[in-house]
């Protein structure tokens, strides 16, 4: 038996899931009745593969900035450290199916990209760190599989 963690990531059997897939990690309420969706976007099957650091940086600025012309209330984006997917935090929205919908939106965008926004040493802090056609092949490789999207766990 695996001793429970407070991390709720932590306590998720990494072996029994099915990447891609888009999961509700959490919530967390505020003490104002605001509430605090915490989803897991993972790419890649944690321990059998993970992304390159310039195609996840860029995508993670991607991602980052385009999420946001399609929701308004989007908290954070940002990289997991084993590099095999994406947290992103969303306030008082608990739409799962309009989620994916901006997910899909967003990673279209990112297709379209002809740069990487804040690609540069003023603002980013390892700006030589990207790669445009990694973050693209990426977005690619997580859209060929959006109909599987909304399965976590193996069969």
């Amino acid at each position: 038996m695996v001793k429970a963690m407070n991390v709720e990531s932590f306590n998720l059997d990494h072996t029994k899931v099915e990447a891609p897939y888009i999961r509700l990690a959490g919530t967390t309420k505020g003490a104002n009745g605001d509430v605090i969706y915490k989803y897991d976007l993972r790419l890649k099957q944690p321990n059998k593969g993970h992304m390159d650091m310039p195609a996840l940086h860029s995508l993670e600025h991607l991602m980052a900035e385009l999420i946001r012309n399609h929701h308004d209330t989007v908290v954070d984006f940002s990289p997991m450290g084993c590099q095999t997917g994406f947290y992103l935090t969303i306030l008082n929205d608990d739409n799962y199916d309009a989620l994916l919908e901006t997910v899909e939106k967003t990673l279209e965008d990112v297709l379209k990209a002809e740069e990487v926004p804040a690609c540069n040493e003023v603002q980013c802090g390892w700006a030589a760190s990207h790669s445009l056609e990694g973050a693209k092949e990426l977005a690619k490789e997580l859209l060929d599989h959006k109909d599987e999207w909304h399965k976590v766990f193996a069969e």
